[in-house]
């Protein structure tokens, strides 16, 4: 069968269009004929153009035809499978994830999970079963996956069935176009391939864990080396933190370079894109500029650093603070938890463990454009609106604190509900406040992460309880007058209750807004390649924070498959997304190398 054009589907007429994209989505002609009516007027510019009107058209077709959409599809292994009487589609998709080989356990149990799905939902279970890279998901993922979403609230899972079936419709235009998203598959493949170094009591339950300076990172570093090397990069060291750095020259040696990049350390038991993802990005497009043999005006210098999640040492950011000249000194003499120094692992690791060695980590602001960095949502909100980039507005402020409340521990059953100084319900009571004010503002969001009961007993009033504060804004000034409502109210909740508490401020860290130009250059590489340009905030710290303090710096978001979960091994981004990051972050390239209008 010939591939399809977007000359072809940009010239169609309304029938002919829905004819060409038959078997895109499952029994459902009515998306295309429809998209076909957002068809800009000079045609879509791009697949992935089409790909976001066939999304919007579901997104606003109502509940109803959304149930229809999901209903008209089969079941994983079921009915239609074993009388074969699947769409040619469907047969080629659960073929290559061996549903018509499963076992009779196999069998027997996905069976069941269809009848329990059916009855707790309504509707067949939906899972784009080629998977995130397109080369099928094998038996094992498929069923874990079924009995996870099985406990799903039926909102949430109406989102998801319906997020796979876009992504199937997303894998059967690629095999209509005849495209294969090549670029995305480097990336993916390198996400893949570093997580198999991780820290021992990890992996072996297979499980990503990489702290600063354990074999597993110092593995990770060695790996980021060699690729970009292979990737062309004309410097390739590591400095006196860790960081991996890789610089590839441009036509004027002396010019100001881009600075990009992200972190390679993950949180424990975290996700393969954390960080890594804002690698993985820059390394394949300076290697498609090294395989054409193209030099930009300037150079480009991507740092994997070494350390961002402050999991081994309480030293957050210390690969992004060493380039802004932020390493604290005390932090050489921190231990972790079996008692070593930092300093000795530092030895350990071949780095010298100096603050003179570290000192000269330190970037000269002057020699640098600015810095850009491609992150992992880490949020829901891309997932939910069916866009795979967004481009972030401003890093949130946030602030910290650990609480202790004390009233009177008491007996459960003798002391009158008018008599007590229960702790737990103070801090209840401040919890729910939190939520409110927090809600009453937008883009404000505070959370009580901690939540502990000293030495509580089921028959025991409360009498002290332990907890954490985490408040964050885009602005600092929303982030202070979000921490001065909520320090009042826990004063007052104390004071009518008779309790006493402490607040001990244990982290600040500033807004860090995007530069207006920086931001520019994304938005620009977003809606070259023919998609809406979404502006969001990160409420997540990163990186980019660090060197916001020394130069501007804007970035650019790609959404997390899974509702967006993150820092959790669900954590997913799909080929084609990736494929849209490197396009995007060339974009940005091509237009910095543009001369100045």
């Amino acid at each position: 069968m010939s591939t399809l054009t977007l000359q072809q589907i940009n010239a169609a007429a309304q029938d002919d269009f829905t004819a060409l994209l038959d078997g895109t989505y499952e029994h459902s002609p009515w998306i295309a004929r429809e998209a076909w009516a957002l068809r800009p007027p000079q045609g879509f510019a791009t697949l992935a153009a089409l790909k976001r009107a066939l999304v919007a058209v579901v997104q606003g077709a109502g509940h109803d035809r959304q149930v229809a959409l999901i209903r008209a599809h089969p079941e994983l292994a079921g009915k239609a499978m074993v009388s074969r009487t699947l769409t040619a589609e469907s047969t080629n998709e659960q073929g290559k994830a061996g549903l018509t080989d499963c076992t009779p356990a196999e069998f027997a149990r996905i069976q069941q999970l269809n009848a329990d799905y059916h009855a707790r939902f309504g509707w067949p279970f939906i899972l784009a079963v080629r998977g995130p890279r397109g080369l099928g998901l094998n038996r094992h993922q498929i069923i874990a996956t079924f009995a996870r979403r099985l406990q799903a609230h039926p909102d949430v899972e109406l989102g998801e069935c319906l997020r796979n079936i876009h992504r199937i419709a997303e894998i059967r235009l690629n095999d209509k176009f005849g495209v294969t998203p090549t670029l995305g598959n480097q990336v993916w493949d390198c996400a893949e391939l570093l997580a198999t170094h991780s820290d021992p009591g990890y992996a072996e339950r297979g499980e990503l864990t990489v702290t600063y300076l354990t074999l597993a990172h110092r593995n990770c570093q060695a790996q980021l080396q060699r690729w970009m090397t292979d990737c062309g990069f004309d410097e390739v060291r590591v400095d006196a933190v860790g960081n991996v750095v890789g610089v590839y020259h441009g036509t004027d040696k002396r010019a100001p370079r881009l600075l990009t990049g992200s972190h390679y350390d993950t949180v424990r038991n975290g996700g393969k894109y954390d960080g890594r993802l804002g690698i993985f990005v820059p390394m394949v497009a300076v290697r498609e500029l090294h395989q054409a043999g193209r030099r930009l005006p300037f150079g480009i210098e991507v740092v994997g650093f070494a350390e961002e999640e402050g999991q081994r040492y309480k030293a957050t950011f210390l690969g992004s603070g060493a380039l802004t000249g932020d390493f604290d000194p005390a932090w050489l003499d921190q231990t972790d938890v079996d008692g070593v120094r930092m300093r000795d692992a530092m030895r350990e690791a071949g780095l010298p463990a100096t603050l003179q060695a570290i000192a000269r980590c330190r970037r000269d602001p002057a020699k640098y454009m600015g810095f850009v960095e491609v992150h992992i949502e880490q949020g829901p909100v891309l997932d939910e609106l069916g866009l795979p980039l967004g481009v972030v507005s401003s890093i949130n402020g946030s602030v910290r604190y650990l609480c202790e409340i004390v009233g009177v521990a008491s007996h459960a059953g003798t002391t009158p509900m008018d008599r007590r100084r229960d702790a737990a319900v103070a801090v209840a009571e401040l919890l729910l406040y939190v939520e409110q004010r927090a809600s009453a503002v937008p883009e404000t969001v505070g959370t009580i992460g901690q939540l502990q009961v000293p030495s509580g007993s089921i028959n025991v009033i409360p009498g002290r309880v332990q907890f954490s504060l985490d408040l964050r804004a885009t602005t600092d000034t929303a982030r202070d007058a979000l921490e001065a409502d909520v320090l009042a109210e826990l004063r007052r909740i104390c004071w009518k209750r008779g309790l006493s508490f402490t607040a001990e401020r244990t982290m600040a860290a500033a807004a860090a807004p995007s530069a207006a130009a920086w931001q520019a250059h994304w938005e620009r590489a977003v809606e070259a390649l023919g998609l809406p340009v979404h502006r969001m905030p990160s409420g997540a710290g990163h990186d980019a924070m660090k060197l916001h303090e020394i130069m501007p710096q804007a970035m650019l978001f790609v959404r997390g498959g899974n509702a967006g979960i993150s820092h959790n091994p669900l954590e997913t981004i799909t080929n084609d997304d990736a494929q849209l990051c490197v396009e995007a972050f060339s974009q940005l390239l091509e237009q910095l190398a543009q001369p100045a209008a």
